[in-house]
């Protein structure tokens, strides 16, 4: 791949997957601050491994599987993961109006509770991926990939009502 077309696939991803990428930084990053690190992060992983890229899998797949596993690494290298809102973000989420951005906290509050890879199997899932794609990122069976989510959720439902 030459450098034109690394970054005309680089600016491709940043608009057509952006939202994607910052969404699986919502889910290990804690504050604002964090997620944008995670983001930055991300990007630049994701730049130094186009060179590598080969299209063997598809694109969204294979900008899953690196982002998260960025994600990961920067999670257990920083190891201070804090699963409650800061009094900040609460106060936030008390005063919105709009009962869909309160329920979306509440969810990705409950989801950061979750291990590294329940958050990434649940937002996959949350994001429309089939068992297969979830599959392929992962590198777990397709049964394994549905028994796991079908028990992601009965822990979120139990987490919810706590």
């Amino acid at each position: 791949m030459t450098d034109t077309e690394r970054k005309r696939l680089f600016d491709s991803i940043l608009n057509d997957y952006g939202n994607m990428v910052a969404k699986v930084c919502y889910m290990y990053g804690t504050n604002d601050e964090q997620r944008k690190d995670l983001y930055q992060e991300c990007m630049a992983n994701v730049w130094q491994g186009l060179k590598g890229f080969k299209g063997e899998s598809k694109l969204s797949t294979w900008l899953y599987r690196a982002c998260i596993n960025t994600c990961i690494t920067c999670y257990r290298h920083n190891r201070r993961h804090d699963d409650t809102l800061s009094i900040d973000e609460a106060q936030t989420v008390s005063q919105s109006e709009d009962n869909r951005v309160q329920n979306l906290e509440e969810m990705y509050r409950l989801i950061s509770r979750l291990n590294s890879i329940e958050k990434a199997l649940i937002m996959m899932w949350l994001d429309e991926k089939s068992y297969d794609e979830i599959s392929e990122v992962t590198g777990m069976r397709r049964n394994t990939v549905a028994s796991r989510l079908k028990r992601i959720k009965d822990k979120l439902i139990k987490l919810g009502n706590s």
